[in-house]
């Protein structure tokens, strides 16, 4: 698997190996010792999973500490771009944000440490979107940030978005009162 680094310390983009024949493929997905090689040194224990149509916006979500979650994210049908906000007080990229391009096809595999919004936009019907996490979901920790704050500039890569009301409704960055530390 190949690592690649981003301008944001922390978030990693992996590119597993991935062996094509007249059957198919196969590519490993998961290697506890291939993510250490890379630096994440994170116990997996729970998995996600969410399907979406073109144009839903997800996010941009994180849990709160004790249960802040780092999350290994991955597109099993469809495709998506995926976006991470650093949201770590006293962090020199505090605010900025850094988004890739997951789709089926590439299979790239995106780490995100605890200490970032994560959100996503689905760009073909019926996108399957998958996630490890490091801790377990707890509803008292949720937290958001407004997935349309004009101050992050996140262009989402689709007309009319389709969002929840917590997306709608969350605060905005400068109104925010984070509770993660660089």
């Amino acid at each position: 698997m190949q690592t690649q680094t981003t301008p944001i310390p922390g978030l990693i983009i992996l590119e597993p190996k991935v062996f094509h024949d007249d059957r198919g493929y196969f590519f490993e997905s998961f290697n506890e010792r291939t993510l250490e090689e890379a630096g994440i040194h994170e116990h997996w224990v729970q998995d996600n999973q969410s399907c979406s149509q073109k144009g839903v916006v997800r996010g941009l979500h994180f849990q709160k500490p004790p249960f802040a979650q780092a999350k290994l994210v991955r597109i099993l049908k469809g495709a998506a771009i995926d976006f991470a906000v650093d949201i770590r007080k006293g962090s020199p990229t505090y605010g900025q944000y850094f988004s890739v391009l997951l789709t089926a096809d590439n299979f790239r595999q995106f780490y995100i440490p605890a200490g970032f919004a994560h959100g996503f936009a689905a760009l073909e019907d019926d996108t399957v979107f998958f996630y490890k996490c490091s801790n377990f979901y707890n509803k008292a920790s949720e937290g958001s940030i407004r997935f349309d704050d004009p101050d992050l500039h996140i262009d989402w890569q689709v007309e009319n978005p389709l969002t929840s009301d917590k997306d709608r409704t969350g605060p905005f960055l400068k109104d925010f009162d984070s509770p993660f530390t660089y």
